[in-house]
């Protein structure tokens, strides 16, 4: 027997939808190329999506029909995900961060009919428009008519105006309804190892996604409260704040191109911002710039984090210097990609001071919806004790089964769960905490050393910036952890000092054998530091210097 409930779809543009009537007023702020600020609503925002949505169709988009965009975050790419989603095409997200060779592939391999294109971008449209138009058949500026750049396109690939497409096509649009599980959106991995992948989002999982982080003991926005999404649009979906904002009726701020702390710091303030989003390296920045200029962000009252581990004197810094809780969560472009979040439950809700601390370095407890699992070499089940650690796993409704263009169930085991490449622990509580990727780990003499507790260290010294660890090779023990860091502006780096924070926190065999000083560390078109050249550069350092 089944329930007596109405069964109607989850569509993403019932988000819209919903907000454009219930939180009409909530404000969309963008602050564009040239640092003005251009604000709106969701009431204009959802009359603008469905505007383009038959703009689309005119220019003959159909159903399931990939069209990308390439662009910041800002209203109009706001708009763009409601319109492509809303009408049944697929927004496929491009990172302009990627190398033109990589751009070039994924468009192909998606086989995108537009694409849309921020004017920054023009560049990157001009490197890889010669090889992109086998199927591409415009490019559509997002801007008016005085802001289209010159580009030289092949012949077959238009040059269009976004806002001549607007205002050209009425508002009397009707969004359809259809199977929740067709296909939304597509984003490409980053593709570091490789080339990238597509893992491609439906309806179902979008909404699905956006309810969970919104509850209490994630994300939790609220209808009264600003959020600023730091993390990109390109970037997994911008972890879905596009689709939670405007479902919980909060104001979505778009902070542009210039990502530096003072910017950020500038937007917090004159915008009012009550949350944000992004990777360590971007609040980083934003702490430097707080501490050398004395400024304030007393409306902040959390920073969520992801992409890589939270160093524990990061969050210590936030708390007692500004009052600004950080929150930390973990996922991946094939998660939706959020998949844990670390918030106290009944368990150790009575931490404090150093033991909270070390809580919140974990990575957390999983979202209901996700559930996950640590597996040993033998593919057998682990404890949650803490102490064990391997390879996890995951499964649950916003989880990829399979990368766009390969077979459906390709990406999981014989029981349906996905291997992240991630190694990792969960204590008795839930709580799960990466120690490495699998790519990632040193094997010293045939033991393990966790390169992420290491760099939190590091991290901790006064001097350092920034720090990574690599595996390096070594005559006797095969692998040994190789410390690289960069400096804080005005401050020098004493090798010795630096090695001595490890003493009574890892064990003495854990120890980095040595420290690189380098200007800068290398990172990937999501913030990341890039290990993979950092290895490339220096896996022989040891070896070399014998």
């Amino acid at each position: 027997m089944f329930g007596l409930m109405q069964d109607r779809p989850l569509m993403i543009a019932s988000i819209i939808t919903h907000a454009a009537r219930q939180h009409a007023k909530a404000e969309v702020v963008s602050k564009n190329i040239d640092g003005t600020i251009h604000r709106s609503n969701y009431a204009e925002t959802e009359r603008r999506a469905r505007r383009l949505a038959r703009a689309l169709i005119a220019l003959g988009i159909k159903a399931e029909d990939r069209v990308a965009t390439l662009a910041l975050n800002s209203y109009r790419h706001l708009e763009l995900y409601y319109a492509i989603s809303g009408m049944g095409a697929i927004c496929h997200t491009i990172n302009p961060r990627l190398a033109a060779d990589d751009v070039s592939y994924i468009v192909n391999h998606a086989e995108d009919r537009i694409i849309f294109i921020d004017g920054v971008f023009a560049p990157v449209i001009a490197a890889v428009a010669p090889l992109i138009g086998k199927t591409v058949r415009a490019i559509v500026i997002m801007g008016n008519r005085a802001q289209i750049p010159a580009l030289n396109l092949p012949a077959g690939m238009d040059l269009l105006c976004y806002e001549d497409l607007i205002d050209g096509a009425d508002e009397n649009y009707v969004w359809p309804e259809f199977d929740e599980r067709s296909a939304a959106s597509l984003c490409y991995t980053s593709g570091t190892t490789g080339r990238p992948k597509g893992v491609l989002y439906s309806h179902r999982s979008t909404l699905l996604h956006a309810l969970a982080v919104n509850v209490g003991d994630v994300i939790g926005i609220r209808a009264v409260d600003r959020i600023l999404p730091v993390v990109p649009m390109f970037h997994v979906n911008a972890w879905g704040i596009p689709y939670s904002a405007p479902m919980a009726g909060a104001a979505l701020i778009m902070p542009g191109r210039h990502l530096d702390g003072a910017s950020i710091a500038g937007l917090f303030n004159g915008e009012r911002v009550t949350i944000s989003c992004g990777v360590p390296t971007v609040w980083l920045g934003l702490l430097q710039h707080l501490r050398s200029s004395g400024e304030r962000i007393d409306t902040i009252r959390r920073l969520t984090v992801g992409g890589s581990a939270v160093p524990r004197s990061m969050t210590e810094a936030f708390g007692t210097e500004y009052g600004v809780e950080l929150g930390q969560g973990w996922g991946m472009t094939e998660m939706s990609p959020v998949g844990t979040y670390c918030q106290p439950n009944a368990a150790n809700a009575h931490l404090t001071g150093d033991e909270l601390l070390r809580l919140k370095e974990k990575q957390g407890r999983a979202l209901w919806g996700v559930e996950m699992r640590i597996v040993g070499d033998d593919g057998a089940a682990l404890p949650w004790d803490g102490v064990a650690f391997g390879l996890l796993q995951v499964r649950g409704p916003w989880i990829c089964s399979a990368y766009f263009g390969d077979a459906p169930g390709s990406a999981l085991d014989a029981e349906g769960w996905f291997s992240t490449g991630d190694i990792a622990t969960i204590d008795a509580d839930g709580f799960m905490e990466i120690t490495d990727r699998a790519k990632d780990v040193i094997k010293s003499g045939g033991e393990w050393i966790s390169s992420v507790q290491l760099e939190n260290i590091a991290a901790g010294h006064p001097d350092i910036a920034e720090a990574a660890i690599i595996a390096a090779r070594h005559a006797k023990w095969d692998e040994r952890p190789l410390l690289i860091v960069t400096a804080k502006p005005g401050h020098e780096i004493d090798k010795a000092a630096v090695l001595d924070v490890f003493t009574g926190k890892v064990a003495s065999w854990w120890r980095p054998d040595d420290v690189l000083v380098v200007s800068e560390l290398p990172h990937t078109g999501t913030g990341k530091v890039h290990k993979m050249i950092l290895r490339e550069k220096y896996r022989d350092h040891l070896v070399d210097k014998g």
